[in-house]
């Protein structure tokens, strides 16, 4: 059979995956320099969970994992599919990690303490066309914070954002909007029932341009004038202040679009009293197609590559309110680890010596030279150096190639004379410089050269 794995996922090699340790990584640490917490949850949801809280876009790119058992055998399959599905199907693959992170704080309320901080790097799939930056399975690195409306927590946010690409050298524009700004539009133009057809077609303002926005509006029921309120939006410029005044003038009297605006004005305040280095920006068309959200919403653009956004967010006020427990605001963002990746591999941003899964090999000359390389290489290793020998006797030029191809950096030759001297012959493979030391002298050098 001819090998292969499903479209829009990947195997990653020892490099490959070195590379992207390196991401989770450098994400882990801010997030655990902000206190965050980890959690995990399992891969397969309850259906029940995840169904109704993506919009009808997202509904149908869930992954539905078949019953196992004889579960078919009482479905009658002339029924509408809708029908039969929940009879077949009671599970999913998870969307996101943000939803069955609603569940979890629901189901384990006595057991954590409000405001609740987590952080959580795991798997994701979704039934998409697979292309570039856009995947089947992939990796999301959220955090949240949960039980506190506090704006503070946005701001911290971005700092994280700001940090975690400082770190990674990726040069960035944090976009951020406010879905009660949205909301505000939508009063404004007289559509407040099609909140959700905005934002959904306004999401696709990068992908599809601004005439076919407009073409999907009609198409979901907006009448022209409607559309034609909406151009002044779209090429609304200036800076945060500029398109915030003009906004507090459109929306008065609105209610919902002023909350919006009074919460990225001190946003925004508190940005610029934090000094974030990357660029930050008001974007009045960013919608973040997810229903969840209610209040400010992020999203993440790389500088000098074109691909999607590599980190998104937002406010959801009432997203435990679906499983029981009502009223717990929540904020967060995701890092798209896979996109990061890319990114950084076409803008040349990984470490060059990501990729050394060793430090030092022992060149293998037999049974009695092992002896000596097994005890030489656990004093090397307690001194935390990653430490390879050699499993076989073979020609010394073998085991020489094997070390330029894995790009191990020094080699050590133990033969007669550095037993009885109780030495170590080491070889720097990028200078070829090759010296013969006591074994304390030996094993502190590479001790010391090891990063």
């Amino acid at each position: 059979m001819k090998c292969s794995i499903p479209k829009g996922t990947r195997d990653f090699l020892p490099t490959e995956m070195a590379r992207r340790n390196y991401i989770f990584d450098t994400i882990r640490q801010v997030f655990r320099n902000f206190a965050f917490e980890p959690i995990e949850t399992p891969s397969l949801e309850n259906l029940s969970t995840l169904m109704g809280k993506y919009g009808e876009e997202g509904d149908k790119l869930l992954f539905k994992v078949l019953n196992s058992g004889d579960f078919m055998r009482d479905v009658d399959f002339s029924q509408d599919y809708h029908k039969v599905a929940p009879q077949i199907c009671e599970r999913g693959l998870r969307y996101d990690l943000t939803v069955p992170f609603a569940r979890f704080v629901v189901q384990h309320r006595d057991e954590i303490a409000f405001p609740f901080r987590r952080y959580q790097l795991q798997p994701v799939w979704r039934a998409d066309r697979p292309q570039k930056g856009r995947y089947r399975e992939f990796y999301q690195c959220d955090a949240d914070m949960i039980g506190s409306p506090s704006l503070l927590n946005e701001l911290e946010l971005v700092q994280m954002i700001d940090e975690v690409f400082r770190r990674l050298d990726i040069a960035v524009t944090v976009k951020i909007n406010n879905r009660k700004i949205l909301a505000g539009i939508a009063n404004m133009i007289g559509a407040p029932d099609k909140l959700v057809d905005i934002t959904v077609a306004i999401d696709k303002l990068d992908k599809i341009g601004l005439d076919q926005v407009r073409a999907e509006l009609r198409e979901r029921g907006l009448n022209d004038g409607q559309i034609a309120a909406l151009d002044p939006i779209f090429s609304l410029t200036g800076s945060a202040d500029d398109k915030l005044a003009r906004m507090r003038t459109l929306f008065d009297g609105d209610a919902v679009g002023l909350a919006g605006v009074d919460e990225l004005t001190a946003l925004f305040g508190y940005i610029r009293d934090a000094a974030i280095q990357c660029n930050v920006e008001m974007d009045l068309t960013l919608a973040r197609g997810l229903n969840y959200y209610t209040g400010a919403i992020f999203e993440v653009k790389a500088h000098n590559v074109q691909i999607g956004s590599i980190c998104g967010g937002g406010r959801y006020d009432n997203l435990t309110g679906i499983f029981g427990m009502p009223d717990v605001s929540g904020v967060g963002i995701s890092f798209g680890a896979d996109r990061i990746y890319d990114v950084m591999t076409e803008l040349g941003k990984f470490p060059a010596n990501l990729s050394q899964s060793a430090q030092v090999l022992f060149i293998n000359f037999g049974p009695r030279e092992q002896v000596y390389c097994v005890q030489a290489a656990a004093r090397l290793r307690a001194a935390g150096v990653a430490t390879l020998i050699y499993p076989d006797a073979a020609k010394m030029k073998k085991q020489m190639e094997f070390a330029n191809r894995k790009q191990i950096p020094f080699v050590v030759f133990v033969g007669d004379n550095e037993i009885a001297t109780d030495s170590l012959t080491v070889k720097n493979m990028q200078t070829g410089e090759q010296q013969t030391l006591p074994m304390d002298q030996a094993v502190g050098m590479l001790a010391e050269m090891r990063c």
